[in-house]
């Protein structure tokens, strides 16, 4: 790796991403790879403002293409500041969310359309695309019902109608057509399953020695 490697953790609500990036993040330490993990919307000063702008419960009235303008603002500004520098240093760098999320949410669900939101995010990114995107595939009933069960503060995007999350469940299937990149991870295994997934793509990829 000579450019750093970035890997992208994408899916619905409740799909357990963040308890696997825990273990991912143990685990990488053990094996003493240099990595850098982050979220998205936020990771800079900036960013964060904007997402707090983005999940704010009273912000409902949010026009779509507001919404995918301010994704991709607050993801340029993270990259500048924060992601590029890693990959400079050959970093492994891993996003909690990253640009296909606004593919899905902002393209598919919200009916922009997934080239269209592409296209704006070209503009942010400049070709800086993920190597490996592990996908979080679960049924939106139970993703919800997790968030629910769990102590996890509820955002705006939690409140959508479930056929929201449901497109937002067939948006992700869409893109693992379009993407080699993208690896499915059945997240309705427990999480020892799950995570014995997710490691067995990180050495397909070769970060870790098998």
């Amino acid at each position: 790796m000579n450019k750093g490697f970035i890997i992208s953790l994408e899916g619905g609500e409740g799909a357990g991403k963040t308890t696997i990036l825990e273990k991912l993040v143990a685990w990488l330490e053990y094996e003493k790879v240099d990595y850098l993990t982050t979220r998205e919307p936020g990771g800079v000063r900036i960013s964060e403002k904007i997402r707090e702008l983005l999940l704010d419960k009273e912000n409902t009235d949010m026009d779509p293409r507001t919404e995918a303008l301010l994704f991709a603002a607050a993801r340029r500004q993270h990259l500048v500041q924060k992601v590029l520098p890693a990959l400079n240093e050959n970093k492994v760098v891993i996003f909690d969310r990253y640009v296909d999320s606004s593919l899905v949410y902002q393209g598919y669900v919200r009916g922009i359309s997934i080239d269209e939101v592409f296209k704006l995010n070209e503009f942010a990114i400049e070709g800086i695309l993920p190597d490996v995107t592990l996908y979080f595939d679960l049924d939106p009933k139970i993703g919800l019902q997790r968030i629910s069960d769990g102590d996890r503060e509820v955002n705006r995007l939690d409140l959508e109608h479930f056929s929201f999350h449901e497109k937002v469940r067939e948006g992700y299937l869409l893109l693992k057509d379009r993407f080699d990149r993208f690896k499915v991870i059945d997240a309705s295994q427990s999480i020892e399953g799950v995570f014995s997934q997710v490691k067995a793509e990180i050495i397909k990829a070769g970060i870790v020695n098998e």
